[in-house]
């Protein structure tokens, strides 16, 4: 039989029982509380996860170009790593949505077929796309500008088409780019010298611009020297690798037309559009080519037509084609510019340019009810969307002088200044202080980047991409004469912000993940994707998103991936299978923290079988 209990001891026991269950409450609130403040969220996860893969703030990566480089070999999960295998040597210039094959089955009409036609799934490759034999890294800036090494691009039709216009040579073992177009034999300096004299480049107020119908962008190469970086497209076409050698030489461009679709870029993006003999059929269509350059181009900005049917009158013969029908196709012209509001401000030789009214109340000349206007309320959702002949209205203003949509400063400073979308409100969740915010951190990101790769300032990247461009506050915080880059915002991204990226002097193009980039094999250096595995985890397969990234990417060439942990090991074992040499890093605050940073270099490996992969 049980002894009885003492009265003393049960509550003595009871107190106890209350202290301790008191002091478990209080500690569970507190972790609870330094969780969900962010710093203490998937602390377990991350410290686990740092053991696994040896995460360091220091990786020992090579990022130097060379042909030969011997690495440690890439610690992978147990389980076996899927091997991703060489595609076929004919694919060594294969562009998905721009495949010629596929292409010559859609209308001709309206350049229909030389727009984008994506693969199904079920005739995606999955394999990696090869180099030619004998790549090799190409020039560093500015020397590359100039020259393009042959092996990586041995396509010589370009050199024999264009000989007496002056686009490009063949000397020995390289391409070389004199600087010469179609409208400017004498060399692109001379022919923006030129428009200069009526377009304020030199002062900074234009900086971003647009040259439809590029060839090799001799255009935008020389602009650059005076501070204005333009988008260039051209279409893959008979006029072989004239995107590529633009790439090639260090020049923002990409695969494009004027088609049936509209351009993936945002209302009021550019400051300067241009066409040299573009062969597009400005006039036809009810002026929809025009009204689409007029939706993109910011208002104040300058329109340059240079080539047929500009002064007709004296340059008929040596075009071969008959007075009336060049004066029509001019009148048509100048008929829709009144229309758009355009004011001519120049015409000498062969060159026009029209200036675009900085607001409606300034376009006197024109009745809105002459007038069809696009009926969208959202001018920048344009993802596959129809091109239609209506004009795109501007926005409101309060007085006859004020600049719709806001005015710039000149660049530089409106770099660093809150953009006019930003600081009206017109981005829904997004005040100045959240935009500011967001460009510290992405100063100190860069910083970090910066200590795990030396050479990302030097001069080594030229070509750089930001997958998932947000505000464009990395491409802001890298910004520098030795690079560009690509600000890419995600058509299913939750804030449509490639307006605030070009109200910054940058550039960048809507694009959907899920398809591949409207470019060559080869074409960018540095890769950058923060949260951009996130956000598609759900939508697409992870492993098409690395294969495209991996196909754009020059051998050699370095990855930085940002994403939160889980998303970070998928990407981490698919990528192990890719010939891509790769470490972990800690996010910048330790750790703690469950955004972690993987980084990647390509091994070098071409179709004869050369390869820095360590077998």
């Amino acid at each position: 039989m049980a002894g009885k209990m003492n009265p003393g001891d049960s509550r003595t026991r009871s107190s106890v029982s209350i202290v301790i269950v008191a002091g478990l409450c209080c500690f569970f609130y507190i972790l609870g509380a330094w969780q969900k403040s962010g710093f203490g969220k998937g602390d377990s996860i991350a410290l686990e996860i740092t053991k696994q893969t040896d995460c360091t703030v220091m990786p020992d990566l090579n990022f130097e170009t060379h042909h030969a480089v011997s690495t440690d070999k890439i610690e992978v999960s147990e389980t076996k790593v899927k091997q991703y295998k060489p595609c076929n040597a004919r694919y060594t210039d294969y562009t998905p949505c721009q495949e010629q094959k596929r292409a010559m089955t859609f209308p001709r009409e309206n350049m229909n077929y030389r727009e984008r036609h994506c693969p199904p799934e079920n005739e995606k490759l999955h394999c990696l796309i090869p180099a030619p034999k004998g790549y090799i890294t190409p020039f560093p800036w500015p020397k590359s500008r100039d020259y393009v090494p042959y092996a990586n691009v041995p396509y010589k039709s370009l050199t024999v088409e264009k000989a007496v216009q002056n686009w490009v040579q063949y000397e020995g073992n390289v391409f070389r780019f004199p600087g010469g177009g179609t409208q400017f034999p004498q060399g692109a300096d001379a022919y923006i010298d030129q428009l200069a004299s009526v377009v304020p480049i030199a002062n900074g107020t234009v900086r971003t611009a647009l040259d439809t119908g590029c060839g090799v962008a001799s255009w935008g190469a020389y602009l650059l020297k005076r501070n204005v970086l333009a988008m260039s497209f051209a279409p893959r076409d008979s006029h072989e690798a004239q995107v590529q050698f633009a790439l090639e030489r260090g020049v923002p461009a990409v695969i494009g037309v004027l088609g049936t679709i509209q351009l993936p870029y945002p209302s009021r993006a550019f400051d300067m559009a241009h066409c040299s003999r573009c062969l597009i059929p400005w006039g036809s269509n009810d002026g929809m080519y025009m009204m689409e350059v007029d939706r993109v181009l910011r208002p104040g900005g300058y329109w340059i037509l240079s080539g047929p049917p500009i002064n007709w009158r004296n340059n008929y013969a040596a075009w071969q084609r008959p007075k009336n029908e060049l004066q029509k196709e001019q009148r048509k012209i100048e008929d829709i510019a009144k229309l758009l509001c355009w004011e001519k401000v120049y015409e000498k030789n062969e060159m026009a340019i029209w200036r675009k009214s900085v607001n409606p109340n300034s376009c006197s000349g024109r009745k809105d009810s002459d007038v069809s206007f696009c009926e969208s309320d959202d001018a920048d959702n344009v993802w596959y969307k129809k091109m239609s002949a209506c004009v795109t209205p501007y926005p409101k203003v309060n007085s006859p002088d004020e600049v719709a949509g806001g005015e710039l400063k000149t660049f530089p400073d409106r770099l660093k200044t809150v953009p006019p979308r930003i600081a009206s409100g017109s981005i829904f969740g997004v005040s100045i202080e959240s935009y500011q915010e967001d460009n510290r951190l992405w100063e100190k990101h860069v910083g970090t980047y910066k200590k795990v790769n030396k050479l990302i300032d030097s001069g080594r990247y030229r070509n750089i991409m930001d997958m998932n461009a947000g505000f464009g506050s990395f491409a802001a915080a890298l910004e520098s004469p030795k690079l560009w880059v690509m600000n890419v915002v995600p058509t299913i991204a939750k804030k449509s912000t490639l307006g605030v990226i070009y109200e910054r002097g940058l550039i960048g193009i809507y694009h959907d993940w899920c398809e591949g980039f409207s470019t060559y094999p080869r074409t960018y250096d540095l890769i950058h994707a923060s949260g951009l595995f996130s956000l598609y985890q759900n939508r697409c397969e992870l492993e098409d998103i690395l294969l495209e990234m991996d196909r754009i990417l020059r051998p050699e060439g370095a990855v930085i991936i940002r994403d939160e942990v889980d998303v970070i090991v998928k990407v981490k074992r698919i990528a192990s299978g890719m010939r891509w040499n790769i470490k972990l890093n800690d996010h910048d605050d330790g750790p703690l923290v469950p955004e972690k940073i993987l980084v990647a270099v390509k091994q070098y490996w071409v179709t004869d079988g050369n390869s820095t992969a360590t077998e």
